[in-house]
């Protein structure tokens, strides 16, 4: 199936970002000199918004607040092509806010998310709009949505269903649908829960990969972080080191990531092509001061496949 052939389906939050970057190490409980910075992001709309510089035809099922951060978010999803028709405003709500600290080399230091409003993306909104999931070539769902929520995507959408667990406090909401996952990208951490075994070497490693593939999962993309990808799929294993990259922020680079790997999807590449791809859209991801590096392309990343 070729990406420009239909469309993919991502259900998750929106946010404001608000960043600041150090201009030296961190020194906790004092104020630091640097630069803030504020944006549009929230794991769902950073998804859409990478797909749809892959090249891919975008729907977000989102919820809006009715403040001037809505306005600018609809601007851009219209400027970007993507969707935002079957998205709902909840009155009275300020959109979702995302504060996080960076310190002077770009690594994340910090953050404080703020994704109650995610909480209105309920069963019963999803319901109404059933022709329009099952009609996606693929959907993408992010533990912000409530356990319930995942649930229903997961016992009533058809499309392969792609997941980001966000973080280890939200994983364990995906842990019960597991099975019905074609594609997770954990971290290590995050690995760790929904397996319930601690990686401390290659065997645990092997270990939590084979608890997760038997669940049902078709695909595993498992971040090693610096160490790289350790990508499973069936029988075959395959580890890859990061693609190279002059790291500017490190904040975006997973949501570029899970993007690629549902772009890569939809072109019917390989578990290791899949995986290549993935890390390649990171690290263009990883070049640009901005959540997103309006620099990603389907061409982009192909190009630097080949190296």
């Amino acid at each position: 199936m070729r990406a420009d052939s239909s469309y993919v389906v991502v259900i998750g939050g929106v946010n404001i970002d608000i960043g600041g970057r150090s201009d030296a190490p961190l020194i906790y409980r004092d104020s630091n000199p640097g630069r803030v910075s504020v944006s549009l992001g929230g794991v769902g709309r950073n998804i859409a918004h990478n797909l749809s510089l892959l090249g891919v035809k975008v729907r977000l099922l989102t919820a809006l607040g009715d403040d001037a951060h809505a306005d600018e978010i609809r601007r851009s999803c219209g400027e970007l092509g993507i969707d935002l028709s079957l998205s709902l405003t909840a009155a009275g709500c300020a959109t979702s806010t995302y504060l996080y600290l960076e310190d002077s080399g770009g690594e994340l230091a910090l953050a404080v998310t703020d994704t109650r409003l995610c909480d209105r993306i309920t069963p019963e909104y999803l319901s109404r709009h059933m022709g329009a999931l099952n009609g996606a070539a693929a959907i993408f769902a992010d533990a912000n949505l409530t356990a319930k929520t995942l649930a229903y995507i997961a016992a009533h959408c058809t499309a392969p269903l792609f997941s980001d667990p966000v973080s280890v406090k939200k994983a364990g909401r995906i842990k019960p649908i597991l099975g019905r996952i074609h594609t997770l990208k954990p971290n290590r951490y995050e690995a760790e829960l929904l397996a319930g075994v601690k990686i401390t070497d290659e065997a645990t490693l092997k270990e939590a990969i084979n608890t997760l593939l038997g669940t049902g999962l078709k695909r595993l993309f498992l971040s090693l972080g610096e160490h790289g990808v350790y990508a499973a799929e069936g029988d075959r294993r395959i580890m890859l080191p990061p693609s190279p990259a002059v790291i500017r922020s490190t904040n975006g680079a997973g949501d570029a990531f899970t993007a690629a790997l549902g772009w890569a999807y939809l072109n019917g590449m390989s578990l290791e092509d899949t995986c290549r791809a993935a890390n390649t859209a990171a690290a263009i991801a990883l070049e640009s001061d901005s959540t997103i590096n309006p620099m990603l392309c389907a061409d982009a990343v192909r190009e630097r496949m080949c190296r």
